[in-house]
């Protein structure tokens, strides 16, 4: 780089002048850097536009199948005891429900448990006495009372398909109760110890009969066993080493539906497109009973009067929901992509400079730079390609059972370019909408429809969106120029961005490159008028004397 030195002889201003005969190369570095700006603008306009399509594009999943529509809608006349939801499948009209027994889990609250120590009694036999102390979860066994080396425990289940399932848990005297609760979760129980309480608590994972438990001595014999679940507080059946446990069995949950029988291990029965989910009884199931079985043919007999009433409907309103929602998401994205591709032009406006910028004020530069970002989609190929698919995908009719129908058939149009809003042409609007001004006062052709023959609006609306969801994916394919879920050529913009980056670079330095030659050729002339200046003061002062 050459030494940049001032007019010091020639009194010239060679800053000036240096960037005076360089500035045809700067003019060039900053257009490609206002290109590049403009780039960067347009691809954040793509990357946001692009989120909002995705977003809609995977929430057509919601429509573009039979199950994302609410077709049934159902009631319970007793919410308390039984809720009700039905599936597109169920069949309309009313049913009748009772309840006999909910499922309950298997439920263990262990006996108060207690520090002990051995005494013998009058009659030579040991019996425990019961010491003053605080139970916690560190205390042993042996502090209980228990004076063997080990004993073992069976836990006894079944699995999801009724068969036995044993475990056998290990002790010793030097167990704390924070070690039995440990083994006993690793069984597959829900256990814990209540220190306030002093008592053990133990549960199956499921509820239902099959899920129920029972805890005993491994061995029938096992003594050793015997005196640990009953200084655990666990032993249901005496009290001879400590408190009794209390024990609710694990049961199934039974209903009677339409006069048939059900049973399940759970509170959830899903019967012929009903998912019904049970809290309470409404008959006592003791009446219904031969030999503590539940019988059929006295089930038969019921009563209604003790009936919980299940209707079950078209759901009207939920169908007609769904359909507007997903127009409003239509219309919302058509929309944007319409006021983008028919922004005005922004003439002449170009990124600003940082002295420009500086001249500025904020205000004012906010309103240059949104000038020039709502234009650059403007008649942009890619966009247009998008839109065009997707109100193709919109317009088109659809054959069902050898009939035709489109959108209009059910009342759903667009306001034409003469009617509707600024950029809202390819918007759909429902005739009757009570939410849209345009067409609130039309007769409701979607509702009528709904309400005469919901499949028939379903399977076209299945299909529509289907369409409307291929016709997307086509345009978010990967190309050498795009990647996969891009509607844009997002490679194509990314690598003209690091070409105008190493273009940049290349006329920063051409400009570097002239500033060094001009500023060698003024510094060369410096230096001959300083050597000048030098020989003129000689001469002058040899003829002066």
């Amino acid at each position: 780089m050459a030494i940049r030195i001032s007019g010091l002889n020639s009194g010239l201003d060679t800053d000036s002048i240096v960037q005076e005969l360089v500035s045809a190369y700067s003019k060039k570095t900053e257009k490609y850097e206002k290109a590049q700006t403009k780039l960067g603008w347009k691809q954040e306009i793509w990357k946001d536009l692009n989120k909002k399509v995705n977003t809609f594009y995977k929430s057509l999943d919601s429509v573009r199948f039979s199950g994302g529509y609410n077709t049934k809608k159902t009631t319970s006349s007793d919410t308390v005891k039984a809720t009700v939801s039905a599936k597109s499948g169920a069949v309309s009209g009313t049913q009748k429900l009772h309840i006999l027994s909910t499922a309950q889990a298997g439920y263990l609250t262990g006996g108060k448990i207690s520090l002990k120590k051995a005494v013998t009694r009058d009659d030579g036999t040991i019996g425990y006495e019961t010491v003053d102390g605080k139970v916690t979860s560190d205390t042993k066994l042996s502090e209980l009372g228990f004076d063997g080396d080990s004993a073992s425990i069976r836990l006894s289940t079944k699995d999801k398909n009724g068969q036995n399932v044993e475990k056998d848990i290990s002790i010793t005297k030097d167990s704390t109760i924070n070690d039995v609760v440990s083994q006993l979760k690793d069984a597959g129980l829900n256990a814990s110890f209540d220190a306030g309480n002093g008592r053990i608590f133990l549960s199956a994972k499921d509820t239902g009969a099959n899920s129920d438990f029972t805890l005993a001595p491994t061995g029938a014999s096992d003594e050793n066993a015997k005196k640990v679940l009953g200084f655990l507080g666990l032993d249901t059946s005496t009290s001879a080493y400590g408190d009794k446990a209390t024990k609710i069995e694990g049961s199934d949950a039974s209903i009677v539906l339409n006069g048939v029988l059900y049973t399940n291990s759970s509170n959830n029965f899903s019967i012929n497109g009903l998912s019904i989910a049970v809290n309470g009884v409404t008959d006592d199931a003791n009446d219904y009973m031969t030999d503590g079985v539940l019988d059929q043919s006295k089930i038969a007999n019921m009563s209604d009067d003790t009936a919980i009433t299940i209707t079950t409907s078209t759901d009207v309103q939920g169908i007609y929901d769904k359909i507007k929602d997903f127009l409003t998401n239509y219309n919302n994205i058509i929309n944007e992509m319409t006021k983008l591709y028919n922004a005005k032009s922004a003439g002449s406006y170009e990124p600003l400079t940082d002295e420009e910028k500086d001249e500025m004020s904020d205000t004012e530069i906010e309103k240059w730079e949104t000038k020039i970002k709502d234009s650059l989609l403007r008649r942009d190929n890619s966009l247009s390609t998008v839109m065009s698919a997707m109100t193709s995908a919109m317009s088109q009719s659809i054959t069902i059972d050898g009939k035709s129908y489109a959108l209009s058939s059910f009342g759903i149009k667009t306001l034409g370019t003469l009617n509707a809003a600024e950029n809202e042409q390819n918007a759909y609007h429902i005739d009757g909408d009570e939410d849209d001004e345009n067409t609130s006062g039309n007769t409701d052709k979607l509702m009528a429809a709904i309400t005469e023959d919901p499949d028939t609006v379903v399977n076209f609306m299945t299909q529509l969106t289907s369409n409307l969801y291929k016709a997307i994916d086509d345009q978010m394919k990967s190309t050498s120029l795009r990647s996969k879920y891009c509607i844009y050529n997002d490679k194509e913009l990314d690598t003209q961005y690091t070409n105008y980056t190493k273009t940049i670079k290349e006329w920063e330095q051409k400009v570097s490159d002239k500033e060094d030659y001009y500023y060698k050729k003024f510094s060369a002339m410096e230096t001959a008028l300083g050597n000048l200046q030098s020989q003129t003061s000689s001469l002058t002062g040899l003829f002066g004397n």
